[in-house]
């Protein structure tokens, strides 16, 4: 096959689709690549490095020529879609539950759409899933921008002019982000707790040598779906929870909030009144920002001062570490490409695969993922 990897075109997204590692493996594989000119700058690679490692480089309509398969990290605008060919297939970071539009135009547009998002969190499909590896690294770099917001030391110091206290982090949403984001303020030194709805967290927070918050009560201990993802709570659990929270947050330097529900709006878990209680010089970095955020009073991209208290909310935080960001998120497509492959390395999609079935949004001119069907 050919595949080609575009610029990204969208704004603040740094990432690319392909390194110089995976146009290797791709090429071993007897495929070919065509990479757009100056994809990978913003990720720290030259075009030269992508020629090294046996690609071809060159304008958008050479890259696109022939093109059996289109790698990307964000979906494409109207205008792009329309430059690529009928029949090629498209892998990426789709946002498929808000694409109900977009999935028609794919449909339209005769091209076969993967989202990488719905790959599913099974076993045997780690090593393809976006998700973890994206949130890993936004757990950290979240971290790394809360102590660079927060003006003060992380660590515990003692010197000959008194003592420094170590920094109090606490992490809302233990997941694939918050784990990270866990073991990150750990490793700086900080004074670490954290909080989750899952019963399964407790255990994982702790293994990190961070404090658990929660109300364990009976709910609690039912709140984790067989996929592992948190349920949404009743209200009179989300308003307990609540009063616990609000009595520990005082006493933080820096919150990080990371929890997401797919396919809803983010949950507010720090309100305006915990924000306003926190000292001044404290830090929130709200992870869930681009879902409406779980602090209500952040906003997209910005730092917010909220009496002395920096509410930052930023979007694409593993964009900010570009170059990790995409040798992962490559090595995620390269790990979903047998799939799609067949003898002589062509474009031949394993349909019945549940991995495939549940990534594919359009083929054959119809949308067929039933979460953006009509109706």
């Amino acid at each position: 096959m050919k595949i080609a990897v575009l610029k990204e075109r969208r704004f603040n997204e740094t990432r690319t689709a392909a390194t110089p590692e995976s146009v290797k493996k791709l090429i071993g594989l007897k495929h070919s690549v065509a990479i757009e000119a100056g994809a990978g700058v913003t990720a720290g690679i030259r075009d030269d490095d992508y020629v090294a490692a046996g690609a071809t480089v060159g304008s958008v309509a050479d890259v696109l020529k022939g093109a059996d398969i289109i790698f990307k990290v964000r979906a494409p605008d109207a205008a792009e879609l329309a430059t690529y060919p009928k029949g090629a297939a498209l892998l990426g970071l789709l946002d498929p539950y808000a694409a109900k539009k977009e999935a028609a135009a794919y449909a339209a547009a005769g091209v076969v759409t993967v989202a990488m998002e719905f790959v599913p969190r099974i076993t045997r499909a780690q090593s393809m899933d976006v998700l973890s590896s994206q949130a890993n690294l936004a757990g950290y770099r979240a971290v790394i921008e809360g102590s660079q917001l927060y003006g003060r030391a992380m660590p515990m110091m003692m010197t000959a002019a008194g003592t420094v206290a170590a920094a109090k982090v606490f992490v809302m949403g233990a997941g694939v982000a918050g784990l990270q984001a866990i073991a990150t303020a750990r490793r700086l030194g900080a004074v670490v707790s954290a909080t989750d709805v899952r019963p399964a967290s407790k255990e994982q927070v702790a293994s990190l040598g961070a404090k658990f918050i929660a109300v364990e009560d009976d709910e609690f201990k039912a709140a984790e779906t067989a996929a592992g993802y948190a349920k949404p709570m009743s209200a009179e659990y989300q308003a307990k929870q609540a009063e616990l929270v609000a009595s520990h947050i005082v006493k933080q330097d820096i919150v990080v909030t990371t929890a997401l529900i797919p396919g809803r709006a983010a949950p507010v878990l720090v309100t305006e009144a915990m924000v306003k209680s926190m000292r001044p010089g404290s830090v929130i970095i709200d992870l869930a920002v681009a879902q409406g955020g779980n602090c209500p009073l952040s906003k997209p991209d910005e730092v917010v001062d909220v009496n002395g208290v920096k509410v930052a909310g930023f979007t694409n935080l593993p964009g900010r570490i570009a170059a990790d960001a995409s040798a992962l998120y490559a090595r995620n497509l390269l790990a979903l490409l047998p799939l799609l492959t067949g003898e002589n390395a062509a474009f031949a999609p394993k349909w019945d695969d549940e991995i495939v079935k549940a990534a594919v949004l359009t083929k054959d001119g119809a949308v067929v993922h039933a979460a953006l069907k009509d109706g």
